[in-house]
């Protein structure tokens, strides 16, 4: 009898946006920094990637975090973060998943009130601050990366649209902002389909006519987001609020405004004047859930104003699973996953 291949899953979501954390059945990955096991993975075992994320298992609009041993002694332990455009060194709401995940599985143990501890993801370590409530994690406060207006107000002529003005900031990958009101939306969920439609065609025509180098990172890709902007509203005194959904290349609307979505949306506001440190944005999805992005500090690095910010959200836990890999079932890849299985 052959050996049953399983993988241990804990599903989450945040904002509505299910992050499926892998807590078992991966053998250690070579690498000495979480950065340099994310490579390896990319390039040498895509497998996991794909077989999570697309039929029979998942589909593209999930996001998986592989849960590592951290190799940086200040963090509690390490993750992967693996999309259906690839692997983002960061992402909010799956940094919010995650944090959750440690906690209910008990890598890091619950404390009533607030605590605090850290992660290491593919970008370095993450500050977390969890609210616990009789046993509840109630709230993620996590460290948004570092954010910064690379292009402000550029247009771009899109086929079967026209004219597009659009920034692109960078928060954890290159995005492209648009104002939603100026294609004719309300950022309503009855227009997710034609939302992802338009982002689609936006995003393969700056595609084709430009690419982006980050002032540190170098070339990170072509650009793979596009975040709609709804009008901002004042609702308090440094408190902002606005309606966002947020794309992912090819194809996908995120169920919710993303954390790095927002971080972006904070850059913006700052290169425009619109904010200060210390404010806060609340962004509301297109199912009604909503992230807060805090701007902490800015910082001149060369040209940019580098924004610094934090993202809140809450992670509910809907399923702890073990999927079976079968290698012999014709609707399941496993080129790119068996060496990184165990039985």
């Amino acid at each position: 009898m052959k050996p049953e291949l399983t993988i241990q899953l804990m599903d989450t979501h945040a904002g509505g946006d299910v992050s499926r954390i892998v807590t078992g059945g991966i053998t250690a990955l070579p690498g000495d920094t979480v950065r340099a096991q994310m490579e390896y993975l990319r390039d040498d075992a895509d497998g996991l990637r794909r077989l999570l994320l697309e039929e029979p298992y998942g589909i593209p609009e999930m996001s998986v975090d592989l849960l590592v041993p951290a190799t940086h002694p200040e963090a509690a332990a390490g993750y992967i973060i693996m999309e259906v455009m690839g692997y983002p060194i960061y992402s909010g709401s799956n940094t919010i998943c995650t944090a959750t995940a440690v906690l209910e599985a008990g890598i890091v143990r619950k404390q009533e009130g607030k605590q605090h501890f850290k992660l290491e993801s593919p970008a370095g370590l993450v500050s977390i601050e969890a609210t616990v409530h009789d046993g509840v994690v109630e709230a993620i406060t996590c460290e948004g990366l570092p954010s910064y207006i690379h292009t402000h107000n550029a247009s771009i002529s899109v086929p079967g649209i026209g004219k597009v003005n659009y920034s692109v900031a960078y928060s954890g990958g290159f995005y492209a902002l648009v104002d939603a009101r100026s294609l004719g939306f309300d950022l309503t969920l009855d227009e997710e389909r034609r939302l992802a439609e338009t982002a689609h065609a936006i995003v393969e025509a700056i595609q084709a006519e430009r690419g982006f180098s980050h002032y540190t990172l170098g070339d990170v890709g072509p650009l793979p987001f596009l975040h709609f902007m709804g009008p901002v509203e004042q609702v308090a005194e440094g408190y902002y609020r606005s309606r966002s959904a947020t794309y992912v290349h090819p194809g996908v609307i995120c169920r919710s405004t993303t954390g790095t979505g927002t971080s972006a949306r904070l850059a913006l506001m700052n290169h425009e004047g619109r904010i200060k440190p210390g404010d806060k944005l609340e962004t509301i999805s297109l199912r009604e859930t909503g992230f807060i992005g805090q701007f902490t500090a800015v910082e001149q690095e060369g040209e940019y104003q580098v924004v610094k910010n934090n993202i809140t959200g809450k992670a509910y836990v809907i399923a702890r699973s073990d999927i079976v890999v079968n290698c012999d079932d014709p609707m399941v890849e496993c080129d790119g996953l068996r060496h990184i299985l165990t039985s």
